[in-house]
């Protein structure tokens, strides 16, 4: 969220009229044509800039203004912060400035960088970009005056060759690599030249060239990489720097587009074995062809900076740069051993070794997934087991570092990523949710869309309605783990929630609560479904309820519910026993539920909804539950708690309940659910002097009639009952304690409802056709095909009450 003066300018500058924006655009291009560059032109530049910026849609500005930006922005002469907001406005707006700035590419490094910014952007196709890509490798091949051009034409080669991998040619490709080799292998080992004072009566002299320290403060003894030290560098050690942060992109796309284009049919079983021992040995490499050259290079490049990674730094940000250089250097050589498998074999002592060092050390926690990534990817190829390295992966980096908000991303994207290969060959993978959902409870609102789409692979039928439970007390679960961080930091307050949560700490401190804690922060699934002493946690964890994280964690269970439920009656709709299972927890939790605002309404909107899925699927699930159902149905007390589940649960009785449905609907069955819903709705609608207000919606009392009209249709011994109950139902709808709580169009409609039914249980056979169709009428024929039954049988019904209204009873 935008802090309310941002919020207020971003309103202003989207609502901005047409033609105020063309006489605002006038003033910038006659400060523009101005020689000195003045505060207001910067001023003006950057509100032009939130204005492109604000709107989703490019805004189309004054062509001679598009043409100033223009010249400004190839201007090598111009203030970069000109340059900087050019090229952000005329990337955001239109006509599309790509054919005119690549008529003539500018020498200059900057200038170059930002007119590259702007054609990357606005580009359709490859052919826009051609130009450029052009003026690019010839600034390769050359050696400029300023020496700069290159460094800057990397990130733009690497961002081209990942959004037009085909690009280039494959002379090309080779052209590039073989540049890449020589600034990754073979930049200079002695730092740059430095200037330095002479002293008072003398001129600045040059410092000889100092050698390239380790980040332990050793002389550097073997090739440059980015982890050797300097005050300065040399050219050749920027390229090199600039050359290792693009390798991984140009691995993935440039080389990879060139390998599927060779094919695997181009070079026989022969080759590939010289070609796999020749790559073997780097004393040979300069045999190779620059593609398979440059993977060598890349890859004693990446073991070298692992050997460098385990030097003790001596500042803390070089050890920063450490943990970025193995996280780089593995996801490289997974690159290389994907597209070479023969380097697996040379690969593996290495991540071993390093896997090895970093395990255990929370503090390299993000460094252990790529290395679990090329477990994943290369492990069956090597025959090496990886189970112990997915087990401590899965074990130990949520539950500890649950509230490190890259690892969760980055934890989360590597689940996204390997989901299916993770469900087949990872076998604690489904079975360790609840630390995963550990990283959703710390930060729920930056990872439910990624949630939203994980949550699937770990349904499981073993684990399943385990699931379910832990999705329903993700609240709880971000509130014990808030207690388990000020308990770990011996620190009561750490903000306004403080004071509200000591006597939660003190209840997470003590013996006897112990193992509901334990259970809720359990690491992985099989300890059992859920808790008896559940209502005991949600006492415990009241004062709670109002933290911000538990109040956010809560309103993401209902999506991920909607996601589960979706997921289960999709790929396990056949499973009865599942289906049981389910409807039982739906029962049983619609009154088991953390008591934050609004929570438990929200989830028992989603239980009302997937309720009536679950028994469409499987409508004798009502005879299954019939003991569950009818001991919900027929408390009164659970209108008042959860009436909108409570309907729910009413009409699937009266729509399920059915002969047609289940031969175990017998009439003894279906009377004793008639007697519990026709005691609720004659205790709900007595008129007494002494009785409150009915706080429960008409809505609920129309579903009631309706459904025991329609048991009553199934044993039509219950007509008279129904129908005596149903005539009563003017008396409750006019009295006047009834008519302060609800308004004329309610209690119309409860005496029409009554009427109508009391109409049709006259007539008992239509009675049955219409409240009670067969299991085929919400079909397409019913409705559309003018031979079929219903539409007949609905004419005929409306023809007979209406020719037979006037000698119908009237409700007393």
């Amino acid at each position: 969220m935008y802090a309310a003066a941002t919020e207020s300018l971003i309103k202003q500058a989207r609502e901005i009229k047409e033609e105020e924006l063309q006489r605002f655009c006038g003033r910038i291009v006659k400060l523009l044509h101005t020689k000195d560059v003045s505060g207001d032109t910067v001023d003006s530049l950057q509100r032009l800039n939130l204005i492109v910026s604000a709107t989703k849609y490019a805004r189309e500005l004054p062509s001679d203004l598009v043409r100033k930006l223009q010249t400004v922005l190839r201007s090598s002469s111009c203030p970069e912060q000109l340059q900087v907001l050019s090229s952000s406005i005329v990337r955001e707006s239109s006509p599309p400035s790509v054919h005119s700035l690549c008529s003539d590419p500018s020498h200059d490094s900057r200038t170059f960088s930002h007119v590259a910014s702007v054609v990357l952007t606005q580009a359709g196709n490859k052919e826009d970009v051609m130009p450029l890509c052009h003026h690019l490798l010839k600034s390769l091949e050359s050696r400029l005056s300023d020496g700069q051009i290159p460094r800057h034409a990397l990130p733009v080669l690497s961002k081209m060759s990942t959004v037009y991998p085909e690009i280039l040619t494959d002379d090309e490709v080779n052209l590039v690599s073989r540049k890449l080799v020589d600034w990754l292998r073979y930049a200079s080992m002695q730092q740059g030249a430095s200037m330095s004072s002479g002293g008072f009566f003398s001129g600045p002299r040059t410092r000889q060239p100092a050698p390239l320290t380790e980040v332990d403060g050793v002389v550097t003894g073997d090739f440059f990489t980015v982890l050797c030290l300097g005050q300065s560098y040399t050219e050749d050690q920027w390229m090199n720097m600039y050359t290792f942060s693009m390798i991984k992109s140009w691995l993935s796309c440039a080389l990879g587009v060139m390998c599927c284009a060779v094919g695997a049919d181009d070079r026989s079983e022969v080759d590939s074995s010289v070609m796999s021992m020749v790559s073997a040995t780097s004393s040979s490499s300069r045999l190779l062809p620059p593609k398979e050259r440059l993977r060598e290079k890349a890859f004693e490049y990446c073991q070298r900076l692992i050997e460098q990674s385990d030097r003790k730094a001596l500042k803390k940000t070089d050890t920063e740069l450490q943990k970025a250089c193995i996280v780089e250097s593995v996801s490289v050589m997974d690159i290389i051993c994907g597209e070479d498998p023969s380097y697996v074999y040379r690969a593996f002592p290495c991540i071993k070794a390093l896997y090895g060092r970093l395990n255990g050390d929370l503090a390299y926690a993000r460094a252990l997934l790529p290395i679990a990534q090329f477990y994943l990817n290369h492990s069956e190829i090597a025959a090496v087991d990886s189970e112990a390295v997915f087990c401590q992966l899965f074990s130990h980096c949520p539950a500890e570092q649950f509230n490190e908000t890259m690892l969760a991303f980055e934890f989360v994207q590597f689940c996204l990523l390997n989901a299916s290969v993770l469900q087949d060959r990872v076998t604690n993978y489904r079975q360790s949710f609840p630390n995963l959902l550990k990283f959703l409870a710390w930060n729920s609102s930056g990872l439910i869309a990624e949630f939203v789409e994980l949550l699937p692979s770990l349904i499981a039928p073993d684990t399943a309605i385990e699931l379910l439970h832990t999705i329903l007390d993700l609240p709880c679960l971000a509130a014990a783990l808030d207690l388990q961080q000020r308990y770990a930091s011996d620190r009561t307050a750490w903000d306004q929630q403080g004071a509200k949560v000591a006597a939660c700490l003190d209840a997470f401190r003590q013996p006897s609560y112990r193992g509901l804690f334990l259970y809720i922060l359990r690491p992985e699934a099989g300890t059992g479904d859920t808790i008896d002493r559940l209502k005991m946690l949600h006492e415990i964890l009241a004062d709670m309820a109002e933290s911000p994280r538990v109040v956010r964690c809560a309103q993401v269970v209902p999506v991920l519910l909607h996601v589960y439920f979706n997921s289960v009656t999709q790929v396990r709709k056949a499973d009865e026993k599942m289906m049981n299972q389910l409807l039982l927890v739906l029962l049983e939790r619609s009154s088991q539920l953390y008591n934050i605002k609004t929570f438990n309404v929200e989830v028992q909107k989603v239980f009302s909804t997937h309720l009536q899925a679950l028994c469409k699927l499987h409508p004798p699930l009502i005879v299954d539950q019939s003991r569950e159902i009818l001991e919900l149905a027929s408390s009164p007390a659970n209108i008042y708690s959860k009436e909108d589940f409570y309907t729910h649960v009413v009409w699937v009785i009266g729509e399920y309940l059915s002969v047609s449905y289940d031969p175990r609907c017998t009439v003894e069955r279906i009377t004793s659910f008639f007697e519990s819903l026709e005691a609720v709705l004659f205790e709900i609608t007595q008129v007494r002097q002494s009785a409150s207000p009915p706080s429960f919606s008409p809505r609920l009392v129309t579903v009631l009639m309706t459904t025991l009209a329609k048991l009553a249709t199934r044993s039509q011994d219950l007509i008279p009952r129904v129908s005596l109950c149903l005539s009563k139902m003017r008396t409750f709808a006019c009295s006047a304690i009834v008519m302060t709580c609800y308004s004329e169009e309610d209690t119309e409609e409860i005496i029409t409802r009554a009427h109508e039914l009391i109409n049709l249980l006259k007539l008992p056979n239509v009675a049955q056709f219409v409240l009670a169709p067969s299991a085929g009428g919400d079909g397409p024929r019913w409705h559309r095909d003018t031979n079929a039954s219903l539409p007949q049988g609905m004419r005929a019904v409306s023809g007979l009450l209406h020719r037979h209204s006037s000698s119908l009873p009237t409700l007393g």
